[in-house]
């Protein structure tokens, strides 16, 4: 497991991190995560990976606590694990076993999960509602959910997918349609993380149009559980505010050193 910071853009606090599932290869090296989850995905490999990674976050999150870290960690589920219903039995058993609160815990679906089968993602995901682990839409934008989905979910959090906060430095088009995103969440009272922040930029457009948190390149990429409490220790958070009276370099140079 890989952890990818998630920082609040106002204020430039770590809030969270994204738990990220990689595998390195003995002969091709590390594989394409993607491809990884499209191959296990038509297998019963699936089940097992996630089992796995559940167990894995969970324990992490309680060696934090332990360690005086307080984090909420985000992991992706697949659709045939939102199938099944077995994913918030298990979560809960872990989340018992270890102690850890389930609000420190969020589980990420993508829109296309959800449109494959929504009302039977809705029974799972509505249980772990209940048990009190976060639910965010992943990709949103992509999967051509409806309005009337957004409204009946039990969701916290709406992540804006990568393929358009990449480009809303130089696209117009991108640009308004983030800022679109951004707006409609916050006006049914969701959480707005944007994905693949890369750059000072676009760190400021965001800030400019509301959102609540970035995770990308900016602020730092994924990293072992290991290095990330080296990463905390050196981290020194930037506020938007600080940075535009500060000068275009100051910022972008703090921000670096501290990944």
């Amino acid at each position: 497991m890989y952890y990818q910071p998630q920082i609040a853009i106002a204020t430039g606090e770590v809030v969270g991190v994204e738990a990220l599932l990689r595998w390195r290869h003995p002969r091709r090296g590390m594989v394409d995560p993607g491809e990884l989850i499209q191959v296990a995905e038509q297998s019963a490999v699936m089940r097992l990976l996630t089992r796995r990674v559940v167990d894995d976050v969970v324990e992490q999150l309680a060696k934090w606590s332990a360690a005086g870290l307080t984090l909420r960690a985000a992991l992706n589920v697949s659709v045939r694990d939102l199938h099944t219903g077995e994913i918030a039995d298990q979560i809960a058993d872990r989340l018992t076993r270890y102690g850890v609160p389930p609000e420190r815990l969020q589980v990420e679906i993508t829109e296309g999960a959800l449109m494959a089968d929504p009302r039977r993602v809705l029974a799972s995901i509505t249980q772990l509602h209940r048990i009190g682990v976060g639910i965010a839409l992943d990709d949103f934008g992509t999967g051509y959910s409806s309005l009337q989905h957004l409204r009946r979910l039990p969701l916290s959090e709406v992540k804006v997918d990568r393929s358009f906060v990449l480009g809303m430095a130089d696209d117009p088009d991108d640009a308004a349609i983030v800022r679109s995103m951004i707006e409609l969440a916050g006006a049914l009272g969701l959480r707005v993380v944007a994905e693949g922040v890369e750059d000072e930029r676009t760190w400021r457009l965001l800030h400019a149009a509301g959102c609540d948190v970035a995770q990308g390149w900016f602020h730092a990429r994924p990293m072992p559980a290991e290095e990330l409490a080296a990463w905390l220790s050196r981290y020194r958070p930037v506020r938007p505010a600080v940075a535009e009276a500060g000068g275009r370099g100051g910022s972008e140079g703090e921000s670096r050193a501290s990944s």
